[in-house]
């Protein structure tokens, strides 16, 4: 395991110990090695998972996006431009920003 992981660890853990409903991960995977990337994506979804944990993600990588989230919200200079299921947002964007 890398120490980069490690690390991660004892952050989520220390953040965890209080039980939030809510986890932010704001780019949590931006500039990481793709082996650490799905390092780090695995243990989002166990602690997700074990502690039926809403996450907010945000992400501008939209094949990780596609991995992790069940609901999507979509924003275009700020504001909301679709709402939808991870499936249906992907195979039938509704929005022209979202099909481009």
């Amino acid at each position: 395991m890398s120490s980069l992981v490690a690390k991660t660890k004892n952050i989520n853990s220390r953040a965890l110990a209080t039980r939030p409903r809510l986890l932010i991960c704001d780019e949590p995977t931006s500039a990481l090695d793709v082996s650490i990337q799905a390092q780090i994506l695995n243990l989002l979804k166990d602690i997700q998972d074990e502690l039926h944990l809403t996450m907010l993600f945000i992400s501008h990588d939209l094949p990780v996006i596609r991995q992790m989230c069940n609901r999507i919200v979509v924003l275009k200079d700020g504001n909301v431009c679709e709402i939808n299921d991870s499936e249906s947002l992907f195979n039938q964007p509704q929005h022209s920003y979202t099909n481009s």
